[in-house]
Formats: structure tokens, sequence, C-alpha cells
């Protein structure tokens, strides 16, 4: 444990962030997941509704600094390839 006031603040404060980073990307991977078991399922009206959040979802996460945004690109390439082939 810190000895210092000010470390023990900013080992409390990097807890607090990666609990709220970990929770941010578990939704992120959750909204990706959900569009991909409708892409499966091959409902295309379900696909196309999972995929408007799963782009939100992408986009808030590379806006908030939890992906970079080249990796952000990727993934919603990805998604919209799939959604495509339908």
């Amino acid at each position: 444990m810190a000895n210092i006031k000010s470390s023990a603040k900013r080992d409390e404060k990097s807890k607090e962030l990666r609990a709220k980073n970990r929770a941010e990307k578990t939704e992120l991977k959750t909204m990706i997941k959900k569009f991909d078991a409708a892409v499966a399922g091959g409902n295309k009206e379900e696909a196309a509704d999972a995929y408007k959040v799963a782009v939100k979802t992408v986009d808030r996460a590379a806006g908030k600094g939890l992906l970079h945004k080249n990796n952000a690109a990727h993934k919603k390439s990805s998604l919209t390839t799939k959604l495509n082939e339908m």
C-alpha cells in the first residue's frame, strides 16, 4: 500500500477507471456479439437494428479512447461487410 496520500488517491482513482473501462469494453463486446447472433439467425431487420447499436457503441468507445480510431474503423467495416453479405 502507498505511504504517500497523493499516491494512495491515485491508486484508488486508477482502480475506479480500470473498472469503468472494463465495463465499457464488456458492453462493446456484448453489442458486437448480439449483432453476430442476429446475422447468424438470418433476420435482416433484427441484424440491421443490432448493426446500428453496435456501430454507435464502437464510435463511443473510440471517442473515449478505449479503441484506436483505426481499430474502430476496422470493426465497423467488418460489421458492415457481414450485414451486406446477408
